[in-house]
């Protein structure tokens, strides 16, 4: 399905401002339609004339945007996007667009044998009216008038008009408005002068958590909140909201703490016709939200500390390796130490890497490029071969990052050992490509190529036997080694799956 602004780059000729001001409505009309107990449907005439026009010359209209409420039953079950109306079919959207007001019908229609009642709502920019909103109540389910339902509504009629007006949403985007408190969190009405009207179940329930134990409706809400407050910047910050709100000014979430409960504000100015009327706020108790936030924060952050531990300690071992190889007079001895220095260390990088992964993943062409300096440096002293790679690992889960590194400094030392003869020129070439399901490496040299008969299932080679060991039952992969079609050498050709295992 098309994007909204795709819709309206291909059915209409609306300028940049316009759009971008649709898709500030989109972004906050889920409190709309949540306060209206109705579907909301935003149309735009169709321009392009071969679909403008049908048999009988009438405009029509398209549906770019929809949404549902979370509060009432739905009027439209079905994706009402990229329907196409015409001027017959819903008079009320050309009357709202030609007279620039809401527009009510009298008498309910019947959709999917659902009674609806629709009204319009021109959405202004500049005094132009540049699309229409359809509000779609349905009517099969009664409700008895509450005192939350008329609050509602009368929310509900106020920030319509302002839609009409041309002042909501306003024309600066509101940051956090995708996350902030929606109405079933809690929902305050405030008159003009900054005392509650109504307060909901929800918003009585995160006060109570603050501190306050009495009723809310009568009491002015900015001193309050700041009593309630400890922190008193905190406290100023959402005074300052609320009254601004009331000023006719949108304003930002805001978090504060009072009495160790978290609550997350919104404060929204109502100005229909550009008479004050108040404000909405719209509050959240999110104490557990953040509980939980700080406990996955200090799992992470020992998950980590315990990779940092575990890297000094292979560090440690690395070294006390690397010092009993420099004092051993057995030359065979000294390499096999040498080869455990090498594994270790390129663990060491992984858990290195991980330490500094606040998500449990890690960024391979890093670890492989620290990896292949230092292969290098090896190289250099028995024969002097150039190692480099080409494309890119990208990241990978931790569960795959280690076995991965071991495998491929398997494939560079085997490179090293067997593909040339010391002090043999050569070049080792890394490459790397990945796809949405795979990653391939294929490890080439240009050096002596693979012996008769060779066998990757019966070497004896330790080295690879770790590298089968590792494909198969970490990787879960494939792997072979096979001769240079194109230039001499060989190739060990490495396919990994990237979809984690369950």
């Amino acid at each position: 399905m098309s994007t909204l602004s795709e819709l309206l780059a291909e059915h209409t000729r609306l300028p940049g401002t316009a759009v971008d001001h649709l898709q500030l409505v989109v972004a906050e009309w889920q409190l709309l339609s949540d306060l209206s107990f109705a579907d909301f449907l935003m149309w735009v005439p169709v321009e392009d004339t071969a679909e403008a026009e049908g048999s009988n010359g009438e405009e029509r209209f398209l549906c770019v945007a929809q949404a549902r409420p979370t509060t009432a039953p739905t009027a439209h079950p079905e994706d009402m996007v990229g329907t196409v109306v015409t001027a017959a079919e819903h008079p009320q959207l050309r009357r709202a667009m030609a007279e620039g007001r809401i527009c009510r019908e009298e008498d309910p229609r019947w959709h999917l044998g659902v009674p609806v009642r629709r009204e319009t709502i021109p959405v202004l920019i500049d005094r132009s009216c540049v699309a229409v909103l359809s509000r779609d109540i349905n009517l099969a389910v009664p409700r008895v008038p509450s005192p939350l339902e008329i609050a509602y509504l009368g929310s509900a009629a106020d920030l319509c008009q302002m839609i009409a007006d041309g002042t909501f949403p306003a024309p600066e985007p509101t940051p956090g408005a995708h996350t902030s408190p929606r109405v079933g969190d809690g929902f305050i009405r405030l008159d003009p002068s900054g005392a509650v009207v109504f307060a909901s179940p929800n918003a009585l329930s995160a006060y109570h958590r603050m501190g306050h134990a009495s009723d809310l409706v009568g009491v002015h809400l900015a001193p309050l909140t700041r009593s309630l407050i400890s922190d008193p910047f905190d406290a100023t910050e959402v005074v300052q909201r609320v009254r601004s709100a009331l000023d006719g000014k949108p304003s930002m979430r805001v978090e504060a703490e009072a009495r160790g409960a978290m609550v997350l504000f919104r404060a929204l100015p109502l100005r229909p016709r550009g008479q004050s009327a108040g404000a909405l706020v719209l509050v959240r108790d999110i104490t557990e939200v953040r509980r939980r936030d700080r406990a996955l924060m200090s799992k992470d952050a020992t998950i980590r500390e315990i990779h940092h531990r575990v890297k000094n300690n292979l560090q440690t071992v690395a070294a006390l390796l690397r010092l009993q190889a420099r004092r051993t007079g057995n030359d065979e001895a000294r390499q096999v130490l040498e080869e455990s220095v090498r594994r270790v260390t390129s663990i060491a990088l992984v858990h290195e890497t991980l330490s500094m992964s606040a998500d449990e993943r890690v960024s391979l062409d890093d670890v492989v490029d620290q990896v292949i300096p230092m292969m290098s440096d090896v190289a250099t002293t028995e024969t002097r071969v150039a190692v480099r790679r080409e494309g890119k690992f990208g990241v990978v889960p931790a569960e795959l990052a280690t076995p991965l590194v071991m495998v491929l400094t398997e494939l560079v030392q085997n490179a090293f050992e067997h593909a040339f003869e010391p002090g043999q020129r050569g070049d080792v070439l890394v490459t790397a490509e990945r796809s949405s399901k795979w990653l391939d490496v294929v490890v080439h040299d240009d050096g002596r190529g693979l012996p008769p008969g060779f066998s990757l299932e019966r070497t004896k080679s330790l080295g690879l036997q770790i590298v089968r060991t590792l494909v198969e039952s970490e990787l879960r992969g494939s792997l072979s080694l096979r001769r240079r079609t194109s230039a001499p050498g060989t190739e060990a050709v490495l396919r990994v799956p990237l979809k984690r295992r369950r």
